[in-house]
C-alpha cells in the first residue's frame, strides 16, 4: 500500500483476522533497469518477499513455491493519480519479473479507491471512482451537492477506506492477468527498461491515449 499516512488508515479500518497491510514509502526499486543484487538488497523488495512467504522467481535461483503463499489476494492500493499509477507499474514489473506465478494464478489484483464523493443535499452520499461517473452523476442529479475529490488514499478516514477499498462486499478490485507472456514480456521491458528510443517511440504512438491528471 502506498504511504505511511494511509497505511495507518488502513490498519485501523482493516479486518485483523484476514486482511495485513504493508505500507510502500515511496517508489521502489525499478527492477527493469537494476542488477539482481540491487534488487535482492532494496529493502522494500526484501520485505514484500518475506512477507509473502513464497521467495522469488525460479530463474533467479530456484527459491519460489507459490504452495507457501501467505496470503490469497495480494491487493496494491495506490493513489488515483499519475505517481499512483507509476507505483503499480514498478510493482507490477517487480512481480512479473521476480514472482510471475503470483499472476499466472490470479493472486494480484489493484484496487480501485474512489476519486470523489458526491454529498447531495437531499439523498444518500454516493462514491464515484472516475470523472465518466462524476458526469453521470451531474447529469442525473439536478439537485444541488458538495463534492469531495480525494487526492489520495490518505485523505480517506478509516471508515471510508473500510467502506470504498478493503470491505469484500463493497470494494472494487480489479484482477491483473497476463494472457500473452511473451507480448508482456516485450512492452515491460520496453516500457521499464533502459533502452530509451522504443520507449519514445512507443509514446508518440500512443500519446492520444492518455489521460492527462493535472
Amino acid at each position: 500500500m502506498e504511504g505511511d499516512s494511509a497505511g495507518g488508515s488502513a490498519k485501523t479500518a482493516r479486518d485483523r483476522s484476514y486482511q495485513a497491510i504493508l505500507p510502500i514509502r515511496g517508489k521502489i526499486l525499478n527492477v527493469e533497469k537494476a542488477s539482481i543484487d540491487k534488487v535482492l538488497a532494496n529493502a522494500e523488495i526484501k520485505t514484500m518477499i518475506n512477507s509473502f512467504g513464497c521467495g522469488f522467481s525460479e530463474g533467479y535461483g530456484n527459491d519460489f513455491d507459490i504452495a507457501k503463499l501467505r496470503y490469497d489476494k495480494i491487493i496494491i492500493m495506490a493513489d488515483a493519480d499519475v505517481d499512483g499509477a507509476h507505483i503499480c507499474t514498478l510493482l507490477l514489473t517487480l512481480f512479473y519479473r521476480f514472482m510471475p506465478e503470483l499472476i499466472y494464478e490470479g493472486h494480484v489484483y489493484i484496487a480501485m479507491p474512489p476519486l470523489y464523493k458526491a454529498i447531495p443535499s437531499r439523498g444518500k452520499e454516493e462514491y464515484l471512482y472516475d470523472d465518466a461517473a462524476l458526469e453521470r452523476y451531474r447529469r442525473k442529479h439536478k439537485t444541488p451537492f458538495t463534492l469531495q475529490r480525494y487526492k489520495g488514499l490518505g485523505e480517506m478516514d478509516a471508515a471510508q477506506l473500510w467502506e470504498t477499498t478493503l470491505n469484500p462486499e463493497t470494494r472494487t478490485l480489479k484482477s491483473v492477468e497476463i494472457e500473452d507472456a511473451r507480448l508482456a514480456n516485450d512492452v515491460t521491458e520496453m516500457l521499464m527498461g533502459s533502452d530509451v528510443p522504443p520507449r519514445k517511440a512507443f509514446i508518440y504512438e500512443h500519446a492520444q491515449e492518455a489521460l492527462l491528471d493535472v
